[in-house]
């Protein structure tokens, strides 16, 4: 389709949304969209004006909370006016119908790391893609309290705090609208080139061809989506109950001095919960961690608990002890954790019913005690250095960056030269010059190069 035209007919967007949209959307979101595009009701129109094309791109990419909330209004059918509350009901299903559109794009992509991830067992079953829209939409108020209506102070309110609605929708539009495609390139890319990725790269699984998978790619995305953005890009496979054995000494063993690590944890009633530990696991007598440390659980509803800063019980370890417990505490006191998983015998753990350490806290597991029937723990973000390669580096620094160096130890290929291609997003895409243009906006990602490839 020509962007350059001012007009299209009602047949000429409907076969533009069969080959290019149709296989990669929620049913229910193409027609939130054309409600926003052909308008409802009484106000249905037979033909859609381009601006007005261009606008649903611009206004979700990159627009004003003021813009966004307009949207919204318009895709569930409605006029926007502060007047008016949406219902939740309908609300929860737009989200869904996002979050559904964007599993869909992964599960159709050409990436490596979509495919590493469900080559080895990973999947998008259509009850946690629902879960995971479920979650987005209950920030909006008390999460646990039922939601009849949001009123626009609320949604505003909403709009500007929910950092991963907006990443869905961005990630959605610009798939949709093919803005990060090169010319000849067919392949639904889930990862736009100025955006951050909501999956990680999974390292470590290449040498495991059957991987016990108990988590699915809408809990992937949860878990990273609250994950400092400097530990989003990658998760590092350390261990699992399945593959390692049931072991604690083994675990420990491989979690010690790994950096930041995810520790997930599925117990005998099928609940799926876990935290985030922000600093490297240590032996000690004492608690250690920061308050960027969460708690989560990931069904069969998906929720964080974030750190509350009265105590900073953030994480504990120890293993053959006399006079302190052994096992693995996160939150909380001693005896009354968040989460804690016992070091003899392995596979009992327990999850108290309060937890002052992290905010909003409910117990994560069915019961207050728990066998566990899968456990598995990641590091997130680039391996720690060595001392011997903190020294090398720190010998270098005058020459390379630590990023740079970082890589260069990953990818001694990498030596031979570190300048990338100076592309701008918008340099190879034509189309999204004129989606912005028509819009009246400034092009800022013609500043915006590259990063280099994945």
């Amino acid at each position: 389709m020509n962007i350059s035209n001012t007009r299209g007919t009602t047949d000429a967007l409907t076969a533009f949304e069969m080959k290019f949209w149709g296989p990669q959307i929620d049913p229910r979101l193409a027609q939130y969209l054309t409600n926003f595009l052909f308008g409802s009701g009484q106000q249905k129109t037979a033909t859609v004006d381009f601006n007005r094309f261009a606008e649903l791109y611009v206004y979700n990419v990159r627009g004003t909370v003021d813009e966004r909330m307009m949207v919204t209004y318009n895709c569930l059918g409605m006029d926007y006016n502060e007047e008016v509350e949406l219902p939740y009901q309908l609300l929860k299903e737009y989200c869904e119908s996002i979050a559904s559109t964007y599993i869909k794009m992964v599960k159709s992509s050409s990436s490596k790391r979509v495919r590493v991830w469900m080559e080895k067992g990973f999947r998008a079953s259509a009850s946690h893609v629902q879960a995971l829209g479920e979650a987005v939409t209950a920030t909006i108020g008390d999460l646990e309290s039922p939601q009849h209506h949001c009123t626009a102070a609320q949604l505003s309110k909403w709009l500007q705090s929910n950092i991963l609605l907006k990443q869905l929708a961005e990630l959605v539009y610009v798939n949709l609208y093919g803005i990060n495609k090169r010319g000849g390139d067919e392949s639904p890319t889930p990862m736009p080139p100025a955006a951050p990725s909501l999956l990680p790269i999974p390292d470590g699984l290449d040498a495991m061809p059957d991987y016990p998978a108990f988590i699915d790619l809408s809990h992937i995305v949860w878990i990273n989506s609250h994950l400092p953005q400097k530990y989003q890009r990658k998760w590092r496979f350390l261990f699992s109950s399945h593959i390692h054995g049931e072991s604690f000494s083994t675990m420990a063993g491989r979690i010690i001095e790994q950096g930041p690590s995810v520790l997930i944890i599925e117990d005998s009633s099928g609940h799926i919960f876990g935290g985030f530990a922000a600093c490297a696991w240590t032996f000690g007598p004492n608690f250690t961690g920061t308050d960027e440390s969460f708690l989560f659980t990931a069904a069969p509803k998906m929720r964080v608990y974030p750190a509350t800063n009265y105590n900073d019980h953030y994480q504990y370890i120890n293993h053959h002890t006399k006079t302190l417990p052994n096992g693995l505490l996160m939150g909380g006191q001693f005896h009354f954790g968040g989460i804690w998983v016992n070091a003899d015998p392995f596979g009992e753990g327990s999850s108290a019913e309060s937890c002052s350490t992290f905010r909003g806290y409910r117990r994560l597991s069915k019961e207050p005690t728990f066998h566990i029937r899968s456990l598995e723990v990641w590091g997130v973000g680039d391996k720690p250095l060595t001392e011997k390669e903190q020294a090398l580096l720190s010998e270098r620094s005058a020459r390379w960056s630590e990023y740079e160096f970082v890589q260069l130890i990953a990818k001694p290929e990498l030596s031979q030269g570190f300048e990338e291609r100076d592309v701008s997003v918008l340099d190879t895409n034509p189309e999204a010059k004129a989606i912005l243009d028509m819009a009246g906006r400034t092009r800022h990602s013609e500043g915006i190069r590259e990063p280099p490839p994945l």
